[in-house]
């Protein structure tokens, strides 16, 4: 059992994996965010594009093979409870990259459509 990329102490399977296979939605703004890096971790392209607002979600996304995203820091976070519409999170995720390691820092926005939360930009 592999623990989860999104550091929730939760293995895989019971936390992101279960999001990246359709069997449940992230509830709130934060766990899509969250269920989000841990696709970018494993190179889930499909869950990505599915979790991205129609409105800004590019035609394709090719990953990166060679980045290897090994820490998340949440930051803060406004909205995006289970009884929000809108929310932010704001996060730092740690990546290696050519040898060296950097971060990419963030300020997220996402909405809820049809029970489900949906990345749509960054500040």
């Amino acid at each position: 059992m592999n623990a989860c990329p999104c550091q929730s102490s939760e293995t895989y399977d019971e936390c992101c994996g279960r999001f990246h296979r359709g069997e449940a939605l992230a509830p709130t703004a934060e766990r899509l965010m969250r269920s989000r890096y841990s696709a970018y971790s494993v190179g889930d392209t499909a869950y990505l594009l599915k979790t991205w607002h129609p409105s800004t979600r590019p035609a394709a996304l090719e990953l990166d093979a060679d980045v290897r995203w090994f820490r998340l820091d949440i930051v803060s976070r406004t909205g995006g409870s289970m009884f929000d519409t809108t929310g932010t999170v704001e996060f730092r995720a740690h990546y290696r990259h050519d040898g060296g390691a950097d971060q990419q820092h963030e300020n997220s926005n996402f909405v809820r459509e049809n029970g489900a939360w949906l990345y749509v930009d960054a500040i």
